[in-house]
């Protein structure tokens, strides 16, 4: 491909993905695809059709309202990819080891829906353990220094009690990243991370999708769900001084209230960072990707092999259906 062939077919695309277990999933303009290596080493390739973003109902195009139903429609779709890839990859224990009785009774119980009752189960519990960590702690952390600092220090003013609030929802952020991304398995995620950035990269320079051109491009993507979070953090930090600070417990209420308002601003600095490159769009996307530094790492062939196959089962017949 010559160099202006490749400037030709240089877009910014639509296409976004997930790393799952062994495997990428990458959702296009009207498919979504998981591919996902098994034991046996053959990469196993699912696809089925989307809602099109041209038949998304009238709500999930109006700038700010769209971004909390997106958020919520990505997180059930990449929740249940994730579960789906951890079945494909057989990574229960050994087939032949007896199950304890508890298990033996919640077996009986639940029959074949056993799995999506602990699915449905674990998901409530990680949204209850993200309200509690990034909310409701945060806050009461800052309500006990301001009692504790009182006669030394005044932290009553409500601007700066939340910027307070919002730097230990970060530091608790990149502390959980940090943590998790030393465990084993996570590291193979973040591999499969890794190798979605890249062959997203390579396909938006117009370049051919092999394993040695998407070795080339870099791990970091000014779209990744990172950046999203990050981004989400920042805000909610100016959002919420609008709060007042007199009942600490009122103030969660009223924050969860306003959630979907941060989480729609933050969608749209995502949408704008991913559709530009100027110099406003790399400033507000260089939080998310110095941390991308922790939930990215370098793949190996095999893993980009697997992100390939996924986004090549999504790629649009016409690639001006996928420009920005």
């Amino acid at each position: 491909m010559s160099k202006n062939e490749e400037n030709k077919n240089s877009h910014k695309s639509k296409i976004g993905g997930q790393a799952l277990i062994e495997g990428v999933m990458m959702r296009g303009i009207d498919k979504v695809a998981m591919a996902v290596r098994l034991g046996s080493g053959e990469i196993d390739i699912e696809t089925w059709d989307a809602v099109s973003l041209k038949d998304r109902k009238w709500f999930q195009k109006v700038p700010i309202i769209r971004g909390g139903f997106n958020f919520v429609e990505s997180m059930i779709l990449g929740y249940k990819c994730l579960m789906k890839s951890a079945e494909k990859v057989e990574i229960e224990e050994d087939e032949e080891e007896q199950p304890s009785k508890f298990e033996q009774k919640l077996m009986d119980l639940f029959g074949d829906h056993l799995m999506k009752f602990v699915s449905v189960l674990a998901a409530i519990f990680g949204v209850v353990i993200a309200i509690g960590l990034f909310v409701f702690l945060p806050t009461f952390i800052v309500t006990g220094l301001s009692s504790l600092l009182q006669n030394n220090f005044d932290i009553h003013l409500g601007g700066f009690r939340t910027i307070v609030e919002g730097v230990i929802k970060i530091a608790l952020f990149v502390t959980y990243l940090a943590l998790v991304s030393r465990m084993k398995d996570i590291k193979r995620v973040f591999e499969y991370h890794g190798a979605e950035h890249k062959s997203i990269a390579c396909y938006e320079a117009g370049d051919e999708l092999t394993i040695e051109n998407v070795k080339k491009y870099t791990r970091f993507h000014p779209r990744c769900g990172t950046s999203f979070l990050i981004i989400v953090l920042i805000i909610s930090i100016i959002v919420f001084s609008v709060i007042s600070w007199e009942n600490p417990l009122l103030r969660v209420v009223l924050k969860l209230a306003l959630l979907p308002l941060v989480v729609g601003i933050a969608y749209e600095f995502i949408k704008l960072a991913g559709r530009y490159d100027n110099i406003l769009t790399r400033v507000v996307s260089a939080p998310g990707i110095w941390l991308q530094r922790l939930t990215t790492r370098e793949p190996d062939s095999e893993q980009i092999e697997v992100a390939i196959a996924s986004l090549n089962a999504v790629l649009p017949e016409n690639i001006e259906d996928d420009r920005w």
